[in-house]
């Protein structure tokens, strides 16, 4: 039987016109890309990129800094890939897509890092001056970004590094304070007092988009409070109001219960407590307890109460206008003050007594069911100070901590519990203890609970009179801003719809001031633009620090006294810095403008970034400082975990990119579905690495094909082969889907395109096929010119496709191509195919043709698993094809040429019972039988036609003799 060995006789591989190349079949991306980066800034490829661009429409991708305090990170990484994306793949549709990075140089991330820089040197922050610890801040945030910038630059990614944007800068700086005086003068800001989140960890108040949930444990009691004389409805002077409460430390600060109006309660008397405990409950019989029906077996539980009954209705319209105890009455010389009872909508019979113990200083809901019934702002105590230690309007608790704020154990409940619940005790006011682990608002930051805390802040206000306001705005905006994916509508809707208002002020050191003077009687801040100048001129000459640094008489000149004053030293919510880079960077810079046509950050961002820039732009410009936002998931371990030290399952970018090269890695994002969360692990960038294999194997060959190839050699459309023209007309196909991919930011169908197109079209079909002509037809036949010619142009189109992708070994690919171009792929647009090209007719007739291909080469396969065929160029098909408009569709093709056999024919009648078919391909059947005649020496053909005495077919004898 014939083999898939040369035959003997003369060696005639010298005579072949066999591919070569420069390009290794081994990329060393590690090794080679740091070189094309060091190209590219020899180069200053940014600019030369931006002067090929100057006068294209212009596109702007606004970058939404990241904050300048450690390595990047995978998410970091994935993020700023997209973002490289999004710019190399507009700038080749057209555009003149310039890309600026920036960074977030202020803010508790900075400061918290350079507390714990002080901290390792023994310093607590309060024994460093300010000025000083801000000089410490900003040097570390310079360190930081220099770090960071090499790290974005080894991915690939291409901006005006040498001129990003910092928020810290000082012209930026009086742009973000220039932005936040225009709130003031248009009177949306205002000083409120009322609880907001705090970190007794951090001392400063957090807003929402500081916050994340994790589980806590927390003790929960439930609490007796008896009526004052006189109070009780009738029957009931001895009973006790029950509340439950999962923030015992609050109990000093409790001013109200409140009740639901359309709750059902009853009063419940002990008849039988619990015997069979090895501790003696809290609760007595005959003890009488006012609560909501609903929750009766829960309390009685809590109470470890064997037996009770409900001895009276309590109508809630019969609590109204009825006063309590305090729990702690007396303890310390305090507490003695009528505890209201007051209707509440918020109070619900879904768990705790259908009671609410309310604190106004340490709730929102008890707050505004405080002012809602009248009382007084004045009369909220602050009984917890900013370190999370009880104040003296605390009494007998003073300087008890509700957490930890130092050491090993920082974050971790304080003393203020266990002592709250031992007066209690003492009080003989506790009714239950248990604990209770839940979901609880934590810092981001230090990963600490937060707690409510009453404290004067400064807000932005959401609302107006009537139609109008920011909230109303911003509403308005979203629904004419394009979403990608469309649920980040919704999403961002949902939270601007219930958002409070903005709370701006935080009471830190590093960042941006509220630079504004009150009034010590009116309280009202004061609006001059002349002293607003003063303010802002010192700040572009010498940074926010001007503003803690220089005399209050330099501000306020001769119109005002300072001791008439209150200077405010609160700093800025560092969203309001970032939020505010649309006008202190787009606006500012020539080579941008507003607004920007994409904002692109994780899904995080909605209720961060996103936010605060679409509430300044529509605050002060009454429209979004976008046109689209685009969001992604986050970065998971390969079995969807999220990333943590602790669990030891982080992936950082420095190691793929050490150990395979940036190219995978931005493979790997292509390759994702950014809209969801996407994995990360070995498994995961393998398949990366084998895509890029195969991609790098189809490359190499069209270069190693073109070898010499020439612009005299090109062939005109009209004398290619229809293969060519097919090729062509798949190029075309291809190209919409690519440019339709990319304009919609579908990096995951622009890359499975090109892939589809380079393995399955090139590698699979159009190059298996054409191997034959290359390496043995004569060079100065039409067909073969044809045939190069094609491949320079889908390698062209290839280079373009991947550009945007693949960066580094696109640059590669192009200087082995075009080695006298001392130019970049980078500083070319995608080139719109040729008319012509777009053939349907032929490309519905190959795609029948490829159809048929499959069942041939299916067949060719199982016969050389059976050991019946060597290669497939020992065979000779024959092929049945029982539709008859299929068969005159593909009666005149080649079919030893496509199949690469050595000869084939259309068989007439039925298919024998054996002969191969594919179940998703009816009507085609093949027959494998063995070609006739000898092995071609060079070409390896077997044909009748080949001549003893030179082992040549007729086609390599006329090339050899030539």
């Amino acid at each position: 039987m014939a083999d898939d060995k040369a035959p003997d006789g003369p060696d005639y591989r010298s005579t072949l016109f066999l591919p070569e190349t420069d390009f290794p079949m081994r990329a060393g991306l590690p090794k080679r890309e740091p070189k094309t980066i060091e190209d590219w800034a020899v180069k200053d490829l940014y600019r030369q990129i931006r002067q090929e661009s100057a006068g294209r429409p212009p596109f702007v991708l606004h970058d939404g800094p990241p904050y300048a305090n450690g390595h990047i990170h995978m998410g970091t990484a994935f993020n700023k890939v997209l973002k490289d994306f999004v710019v190399r793949s507009r700038q080749m549709l057209g555009y003149d897509a310039n890309y600026v990075p920036g960074w977030d140089c202020h803010g508790l991330p900075i400061e918290w890092k350079v507390e714990e820089d002080f901290a390792a040197k023994g310093r607590k922050k309060k024994d460093v001056p300010p000025t000083e610890f801000r000089k410490a801040c900003r040097a570390f945030a310079e360190r930081w970004l220099s770090v960071q910038r090499a790290e974005f630059r080894r991915l690939g990614i291409e901006g005006d590094w040498d001129d990003p944007y910092l928020t810290m800068n000082y012209a930026t700086e009086a742009g973000t304070i220039s932005q936040f005086l225009d709130f003031v003068e248009r009177g949306l800001v205002y000083r409120g007092s009322k609880p907001v989140m705090w970190s007794p960890v951090e001392q400063t108040a957090l807003a929402e988009a500081e916050i994340e949930y994790h589980d806590h444990q927390s003790t929960m009691i439930w609490v007796r409070f008896s009526f004052k004389p006189g109070q009780a409805p009738e029957g009931l002077e001895d009973a006790s109001v029950l509340i439950w409460t999962t923030t015992p430390w609050t109990i000093p600060a409790n001013r109200a219960v409140c009740y639901g109006p359309s709750l059902s309660y009853g009063a419940y008397r002990v008849d039988k407590v619990r015997d069979d405990l090895d501790f003696t409950p809290w609760t007595k019989a005959g003890e009488v307890y006012c609560l909501a029906d609903n929750l009766s077996e829960t309390v009685r539980d809590a109470g470890f109460i064997e037996q009770w009954t409900r001895i009276a209705d309590i109508p809630s319209k019969s609590l109204e206008g009825r006063f309590l105890r305090h729990p702690l009455d007396g303890y310390a010389g305090g507490y003695s003050f009528d505890v209201p009872l007051l209707s509440g909508d918020h109070v619900t019979d879904e768990a705790g007594t259908g009671f609410v113990h309310t604190a106004p200083g340490h709730g929102q809901e008890d707050y505004f069911a405080w002012l809602g019934h009248g009382y007084s702002l004045d009369d909220i105590p602050y009984t917890v100070g900013p370190d999370g230690a009880y104040t003296n309007e605390a009494p007998g608790f003073e300087g008890e901590k509700v957490l930890v704020t130092e050491g090993k154990k920082k974050g971790k409940d304080g003393g203020a519990n266990a002592k709250v619940i031992s007066a209690l005790m003492e009080h003989g006011k506790l009714f239950g203890r248990a604990r209770l682990q839940h979901s609880y608002p934590h810092s981001w930051r230090s990963k600490a609970p937060v707690i409510y805390r009453n404290t004067p802040q400064w807000f932005i206000r959401m609302g107006g009179e009537g139609e109008g306001g920011l909230r109303d705005l911003a509403l308005k905006a979203i629904e004419e801003t394009a979403f990608y994916p469309e649920a980040g509508r919704r999403r961002i809707g949902a939270m601007v719809r219930g958002r409070p208002d903005w709370l701006i002020s935080r009471q830190r050191n590093w960042g941006n001031p509220l630079t504004l003077y009150v009034h010590k009687e009116t309280g009202e801040p004061l609006v001059d633009k002349a002293v607003n100048e003063r303010i802002l001129s010192a700040i572009r000459e010498r940074g926010a620090d001007a503003w803690f640094d220089t005399p209050d008489e330099t501000f306020l000149g001769t119109d005002y006294r300072p001791e008439d004053f209150e200077k405010v030293t609160d700093i800025l919510d560092v969203w309001f810095d970032s939020g505010s880079t649309h006008a202190t960077v787009l606006e500012a810079r020539e080579d941008l403008r507003w607004p920007a046509d994409l904002y692109l950050e994780g899904s995080d961002q909605h209720r961060g970034w996103f936010q605060s820039s679409l509430l300044i732009g529509c605050g002060l410009r009454e429209r979004a400082p976008f046109d689209g936002i685009l969001t992604h998931g986050f970065v998971l371990d390969a079995k969807g975990y999220k990333m943590s030290k602790s669990l030891g399952n982080t992936v950082a970018p420095e190691d793929i990119v050490k150990k395979y090269g940036a190219d995978i890695l931005r493979i790997w994002v292509a390759s994702s579905d950014y809209s969801e969360d996407v994995r990360i692990g070995d498994e995961i960038i393998g398949s990366a690495v084998d895509a890029y294999r195969k991609l790098r194997n189809t490359l190499r060959y069209a270069l190693a094909a073109l070898k010499g190839f020439e612009a005299a050699e090109k062939t005109p459309y009209a004398d290619l082969d229809e293969l060519e023209r097919y090729i062509l007309a798949r190029v075309s196909e291809v190209h919409a889907e690519v440019v339709a991919g990319y304009s919609a930011f579908d990096f995951n169908a622009a890359w499975r395109a090109v892939t589809e197109f380079a393995s399955m079209d090139l590698s699979a079909f159009y190059f298996d096929i054409r191997k034959d002509c290359l390496y043995c037809d004569d060079p100065s036949l039409v067909k073969r010119r044809g045939v190069r010619t094609v491949m320079s142009i889908v390698l062209d189109y290839l280079l373009k496709w991947m550009a945007p992708i693949m960066p580094f070994t696109t640059e590669e690919a192009f200087h082995s191509r075009y080695p006298a171009v001392d130019g970049s792929i980078h500083l070319g647009m995608f080139t719109e195919p040729d008319a012509q090209w777009a053939d349907m007719p032929l490309l519905d007739r190959w795609a029948k043709i490829r159809r048929v291909r499959r069942v041939i080469t299916g067949s060719i396969e199982a016969a050389r698993r059976d050991d019946r065929l060597g290669a497939s160029l020992e065979a000779k098909p024959l092929v049945f094809i029982e539709d008859p408009d299929l068969r005159g569709a593909v009666a005149d093709v080649d079919w030893a040429e496509v199949a690469i056999t050595s000869s084939a024919e259309l068989a007439e009648g039925a298919a024998p019972d054996a002969a191969y078919r594919l179940p998703e391909i009816p009507g085609v059947a093949v027959v494998v039988d063995l070609a006739s005649g000898k092995k071609c020496a060079r070409c390896w053909r077997v044909l009748d036609e080949v001549a003893d005495e030179t082992g040549l077919c007729r086609r390599c004898a006329a090339v050899v003799s030539a």
